[in-house]
């Protein structure tokens, strides 16, 4: 982790001028195409949830604005951020449930199995919560939503980015997903929110070079 030199930051003017707003938040929802993506992981035998929360971890670890945080009115970057997620449990609540980011999708997928199963048996809503290193994400599998906003708290600021996947639907020969990014604007613009993307969709069109090939 390094602290951000605000007086030479390219940003600083940006920060300065949102880093002041009342609700400083902004959140962009699109489609993305898993027509290639969720053969390849069904065919697999592979975690859906498992093999798309990687897929959002390595593409926001490739951008440094993802790993942006606000600690005090100061900005650090992390030089690796985890995803932390929700899920389900057997009594139709939600658990937290952070996992170590790892590079390996094998390795991240074993892990992360073991992390699941735990916090089942277990659930939490407290995991993670002292971290600001993370990327919080959930499903929403019930619906194909068209927007999307998280809950969060404003004092003191939280900067955490929050992602959020939907229900897919057929559009012509093609497999589809709402999938909602939000971000504090003091950190990042549409810009790095719409690479965000772009990397992401690389992934599910490839999945073979991100999840590894059979």
């Amino acid at each position: 982790m390094r602290q951000i030199d605000m007086q030479t930051w390219h940003r600083r003017e940006h920060f300065k001028v949102f880093n002041a707003f009342d609700y400083p938040h902004f959140s962009l929802c699109a489609n993305v195409d898993l027509t290639a993506f969720n053969p390849f992981v069904k065919q697999r035998g592979i975690s859906f949830t498992v093999a798309i929360i990687f897929v959002l971890a390595r593409a926001a670890n490739a951008i440094p604005e993802f790993r942006y945080r606000i600690r005090a009115g100061k900005v650090v970057e992390h030089e690796i951020v985890h995803p932390s997620a929700t899920i389900l449990t057997d009594d139709d609540l939600f658990s937290f449930c952070t996992f170590d980011y790892i590079a390996n999708f094998s390795e991240f997928a074993a892990k992360a199995a073991e992390r699941i199963a735990y916090v089942k048996e277990d659930p939490t809503l407290k995991d993670g919560l002292e971290q600001d290193d993370l990327l919080y994400m959930t499903a929403i599998p019930w619906v194909s939503f068209t927007s999307f906003m998280h809950p969060l708290h404003l004092h003191p600021v939280d900067s955490v980015p929050r992602f959020a996947w939907g229900k897919f639907f057929e559009e012509g020969e093609f497999l589809k997903m709402p999938l909602s990014v939000q971000g504090h604007h003091a950190l990042m613009d549409g810009l790095h929110v719409g690479i965000f993307f772009a990397e992401v969709q690389g992934y599910l069109h490839h999945p073979d070079s991100v999840l590894g090939e059979a």
